[in-house]
């Protein structure tokens, strides 16, 4: 195993380390909301809030590519510090020991409550019909309760996003086992290539193609094998984060261009969002129009994101120390926070307004006071994706979630 080398400053990417957390945190509120809209989630309120839809909408077609793209920048700093066999074991622990502890402990409790509202389930307590139903049901391996689409049993819900980007991570030290300077080479003519304009254009391109040709036949599922979709989109994300990672250029060009992106990115979601909300008549023609209009979003919103982050998000202090290395335990028990407490507050009679603050601040405690915990414990750590060793937080290019 190499010794790390000692971080110059461009590697301190802190407008990254702040889109991470940003994105990360917009995860509770996007969750919450989901128990308010129409489409599927692991349980639901009795409120609807049909406003929220567009709203949602408007974070959803691009804030898990942007995930995406932040880690492809992080591994390739990443690389820099250690050799390929020992980045894989280190990513490995890093992101397979909180998968596994997070389908074993944290996530039963969604998969046992969704199938409490959805089918029902028979218990004298909550303890008694949730220890019933993990003994005998979540640990089969299979899809035994079927309220349409079937539940899968372990699963890893939420934590997918884990076990696509190990994947993706072990996929490209394969290929850099085979060509250790294709992040270098590629990274370059890949910067050549997006100089300019096209830095808004032909990425635009490839994931309007993904959604057009694709989605259509691969719609999502999140279950690793046939989400063809959703790993073009992401994959194409942590590609461009890894290639770009070094191309300073790029970066000057997306700073540059952030209102350009702004603009073209309201122009596209207005388009998209327009054809969903069903203003013209449905058609083959303006299927194509929506398919291409989500997926030109899809990055020239990340490329705003990005470019404005750049410009006005590189203050460094406690709070961003402190959030860097809080987010991956955040992320891992947010969810079963919010199903819980939604649960809970079943039947209660609240407004959905009450309801949403009392999901929003639980969950958020939840999460301070889990990792507030679990930083002080040093075999809970890895558990919760954090080091083993106490140590102050660094930067994004110390990041390996």
């Amino acid at each position: 195993m190499s010794t790390p080398h000692q971080l110059s400053a461009s590697e301190r990417r802190i407008d990254l380390d702040w889109v991470r957390i940003l994105a990360f945190g917009l995860l509770i509120f996007y969750h919450v909301g989901m128990l308010y809209v129409s489409w599927g989630f692991h349980i639901k309120s009795v409120h609807r809030l049909t406003w929220l839809e567009p709203v949602m909408l408007f974070l959803n077609p691009w804030r898990l590519s942007l995930l995406f793209l932040v880690s492809g920048v992080a591994t390739r700093f990443m690389l820099g510090k250690y050799r390929l066999a020992a980045f894989a074991r280190a990513r490995s622990a890093r992101l397979l020991i909180p998968l596994a502890f997070g389908m074993l402990v944290i996530v039963p409790p969604q998969s046992y409550l969704q199938i409490v509202e959805s089918l029902g389930y028979p218990q004298s307590s909550y303890l008694q019909g949730f220890a019933d139903f993990y003994v005998h049901h979540y640990l089969a391996f299979s899809s035994q309760f079927c309220p349409n689409p079937c539940i899968v049993q372990p699963t890893w819900n939420h934590l997918w996003f884990v076990v696509y980007l190990w994947v993706y991570t072990i996929a490209l030290i394969g290929v850099l086992a085979l060509w250790p300077a294709a992040a270098d080479w590629l990274g370059e003519r890949l910067a050549v290539a997006l100089a300019g304009p096209r830095l808004l254009v032909l990425p635009c391109l490839l994931f309007a193609a993904w959604r057009l040709f694709l989605f259509p036949s691969f719609p999502s599922t999140h279950a690793l094998f046939g989400d063809w979709y959703n790993h073009a989109d992401y994959a194409t994300a942590f590609l461009i984060g890894l290639l770009l990672a070094r191309q300073e250029s790029v970066w000057r060009d997306v700073e540059r261009q952030r209102w350009v992106a702004l603009a073209v990115a309201a122009a596209c979601f207005t388009a998209f969002i327009l054809v969903y909300a069903g203003v013209f008549p449905r058609s083959p023609m303006l299927r194509w129009i929506a398919g291409s209009a989500y997926g030109c979003y899809q990055w020239i919103a990340m490329a705003a994101v990005l470019g404005f982050a750049r410009r006005h998000l590189t203050a460094d202090g406690p709070a961003r120390r402190y959030l860097t290395d809080a987010i991956f335990p955040f992320y891992i028990v947010h969810q079963t926070a919010i199903i819980m407490i939604a649960h809970m507050l079943r039947g209660s009679g609240l407004s959905a307004g009450s309801e949403a603050a009392i999901v929003i601040s639980g969950t958020a405690l939840t999460c301070f006071v889990t990792y507030e915990i679990v930083r002080r414990i040093s075999w809970l750590r890895p558990l919760f994706g954090l080091r083993t060793e106490l140590r102050s937080p660094a930067g994004i290019a110390q990041q390996l979630a």
